[in-house]
C-alpha cells in the first residue's frame, strides 16, 4: 500500500496537471475564457494543491496526516459543490438559465468579496453554456469527476487505518 508521501505527491500532481490543462490547452490553444465559478474551481484546486503540498514536505505523523486529510477533504467538498453547481446550471432549460452578471473582474473590483461569491453562485448565465466537451463530458463535469476523486483521496488520507507508534 502506498504510504501518504505517495498519496499526498499523486493529489498534488492532479491538481497541478488539471491547472495546467485549463491554462495551457483550453485557454493558451482553443482561447477559452474561463467563467466566474471556472475561476473559483481554480482557486479550490490552488489550495487544494498548495495543502498537499505542505502534506508531502511536512510529511507528518498520524495525526498530522489526519488533519491535513481532514483540510484537503473540506476543500474537496468545496469543489464538488462548485462544480455540481456549474453542471446544474449547464442542465438547466435556455428559458429557466440565469441572466449574465457582469464579468468576475469588475465585480472583484466593486464588490466586497463575500457579494462577489453571492453573485457568483446565484445568477451567471456565462456559466451555462458548453464550450468544449469531451468524452462527452463538459469541462465542469470533468471538473466535478476530478474533485470526486480528490475528495475520494482526501477522505483515505485522513481515514485509513495507521500502524501504532
Amino acid at each position: 500500500m502506498p504510504g501518504d508521501r505517495a498519496l499526498n505527491f499523486l493529489g498534488l500532481l492532479a491538481c497541478i496537471a488539471s491547472l495546467s490543462f485549463a491554462i495551457i490547452y483550453l485557454e493558451g490553444v482553443l482561447g477559452l475564457d474561463p467563467c466566474p465559478l471556472c475561476i473559483l474551481d481554480r482557486v479550490v484546486l490552488v489550495a487544494l494543491g498548495f495543502v498537499f503540498l505542505l502534506a508531502l514536505v511536512h510529511n507528518p505523523g498520524a495525526w498530522g496526516s489526519r488533519m491535513y486529510g481532514g483540510l484537503a477533504s473540506v476543500l474537496s467538498l468545496a469543489g464538488v459543490g462548485l462544480a455540481g453547481r456549474h453542471v446544474w446550471l449547464q442542465g438547466l432549460p435556455v428559458d429557466q438559465v440565469p441572466e449574465c452578471g457582469p464579468d468576475l473582474y469588475f465585480m472583484l473590483e466593486t464588490l466586497p468579496a463575500l457579494d462577489v461569491v453571492r453573485q457568483v453562485l446565484t445568477a451567471s448565465g456565462s456559466c451555462a453554456e458548453v464550450h468544449w466537451t469531451f468524452a462527452g463530458l463538459s469541462i465542469p463535469q470533468q471538473t466535478l469527476v476530478l474533485f470526486a476523486g480528490l475528495l475520494a483521496l482526501s477522505l483515505f488520507l485522513a481515514l485509513r487505518p495507521r500502524p501504532a507508534a
